[in-house]
């Protein structure tokens, strides 16, 4: 259906891509991985007609083309869906689906009775259980995603690119979709799957394309292929490499925080747990288990319904995050972009936001001592960027990741709580992070690090607590911990 041969493509300062070559199958699942700036993007926008190559050409559904623009490369089967949705959010879903498409009667007019039963019958179709007339902005972010999808079936799509799907979505939210991307491919619809998550590659692909640097690597059958291999491909690195070594804590290291019986009304149970000096403790569980707000209470984001929080033996009453930051615990939010970053301003003024007061004098920001502290963390690092003054939006995920963890760091000097340390990075800003993570434990952090990705607590945790419906049901040592032991907590039932 596709086929690449000597892509190049280079902007002012930067080339991009280098005699890059590509193949995607008709009726398959294709994913296309690397690390952030391997070209991904720059390769899909060539492909879907955003960016004129300098050089190479473009065979598509057998014949060589040439996009005039995305809309010239949409009207021959090819449509991209990025992360962030093009929907309006005020429309309904029927006329989402049919923007620019418009059903009209013989006068001209929008005919909209037909434009709600040509949606049901596209829906329906596939599946999709999604009521036409419903406005987009009171969808789910999972029903969005197949709102969008359904606009790319308006027409007679033979390419269907899908940038991160699931960096918005979790759960059955994932499998609901994966039904839908299997069934566009037993139609003889191409796919191709860009995401970060190999897992995902596994259960879903059928063939894998790893980029590096601009330059293609290797193409291989996901059928025939070790996940030890794919990352090695991308990072040249195996995987025993990928978590650093770890510096064992003893039991008897001084616990810097406690928390007893501490629950959250529907959310969080009697939970009690301990965070020792020094030592990296996983918090495991299912989505839902309730460990983001076990964290969001211990920093004072949430408000508990009764419980004891102790940090260095001492009780906390009224835990705030301002008292939580002033204790030296920091937090490192799931949501980097909604919740850890401010988007529009550069990276030395969203390091420095949770310890401002150090940089201001009578109300003034001393925007000089600001940079110089920016540019030292950016070194320490190893953050991708032009300078302190970059914004923040500019960069890939992993460096924003990067941000945050190096603001809470100034401020964490006994505990630092990350959630979902590395979701939606790749595999090079995995290994960084891991590295920072183990370098703060090592200069006597207690890091309680929530994750969904088992390989991510078996490698980087001296601990395990593991989380099922707000209740706590086991802790692990090192030596107890196994996927095999995670998911039979994880999905344990306990007495009510």
């Amino acid at each position: 259906m596709l086929s690449l041969q000597g892509i190049s493509k280079g902007f002012p300062g930067v080339q991009a891509l280098t005699d890059m070559q590509l193949e995607v199958r008709q009726g398959e699942i294709h994913a296309l991985i690397g690390e952030n700036g391997a070209g991904k993007s720059t390769l899909t926008r060539v492909v879907a007609g955003v960016h004129q190559p300098d050089t190479g050409s473009i065979d598509f559904d057998g014949a060589l083309v040439s996009w005039s623009g995305p809309g010239d490369a949409k009207r021959h089967g090819i449509h991209v869906i990025y992360q962030e949705f093009v929907l309006f959010p005020h429309l309904s879903v029927a006329e989402n689906i049919f923007i620019g498409h418009e059903r009209r009667n013989r006068l001209g007019l929008i005919d909209h009775r037909r434009t709600r039963s040509d949606a049901r019958n596209l829906l329906d179709k596939f599946g999709i259980d999604v009521d036409p007339t419903t406005l987009v902005r009171d969808l789910s972010v999972a029903d969005q995603q197949m709102v969008e999808i359904a606009k790319a079936l308006v027409h007679d799509v033979k390419l269907l690119i899908l940038d991160e799907p699931t960096a918005v979505i979790s759960g059955p939210e994932v499998t609901v979709l994966f039904e839908r991307l299997r069934a566009l491919r037993n139609a003889g619809v191409a796919i191709l799957y860009i995401s970060h998550r190999l897992e995902e590659i596994f259960d879903l692909c059928d063939r894998v394309t790893v980029l590096k640097d601009g330059k293609y690597v290797a193409t291989r059958m996901i059928a025939s292929v070790e996940r030890d291999e794919l990352i090695s491909l991308m990072v040249g690195r195996s995987l025993s490499e990928l978590f650093p070594k770890r510096n064992t804590q003893s039991a008897d290291s001084p616990v810097v925080l406690e928390v007893r019986n501490l629950s959250i009304p529907g959310r969080v149970h009697n939970a009690s747990i301990t965070l020792r000096r020094g030592e990296i403790t996983g918090l495991a569980g299912m989505v839902g288990a309730g460990r983001s707000e076990l964290a969001f209470a211990i920093f004072g984001a949430m408000r508990s319904s009764g419980g004891q929080i102790f940090v260095d033996g001492r009780e906390i009453h009224d835990m705030t995050p301002r008292r939580a930051i002033a204790e030296g615990i920091g937090l490192v939010t799931e949501d980097r972009k909604g919740q850890g970053l401010a988007m529009n301003l550069n990276i030395a003024a969203n390091m420095t936001a949770s310890t401002l007061s150090q940089f201001t004098r009578f109300g003034l920001i001393d925007f000089a001592r600001e940079f110089k502290v920016a540019k030292q963390e950016i070194e320490s690092y190893r953050i991708a960027c032009r300078g302190p003054s970059t914004s923040v939006s500019l960069m890939s995920g992993g460096n924003q990741q990067k941000v945050i963890v190096a603001r809470w760091a100034r401020t964490s000097t006994k505990v630092l709580i990350l959630d979902e340390p590395t979701r939606g990075v790749d595999v090079g800003a995995k290994i960084e992070i891991y590295r920072i993570m183990q370098e703060l434990a090592d200069q006597g952090i207690a890091i309680l690090m929530i994750s969904s990705e088992l390989p991510e607590i078996i490698g980087m945790s001296e601990r395990v607590i593991v989380m099922r419906e707000g209740v706590i049901t086991g802790e692990l040592t090192r030596d107890e911990i196994t996927e095999e032991t995670v998911i039979e907590l994880a999905t344990r039932r306990y007495a009510s």
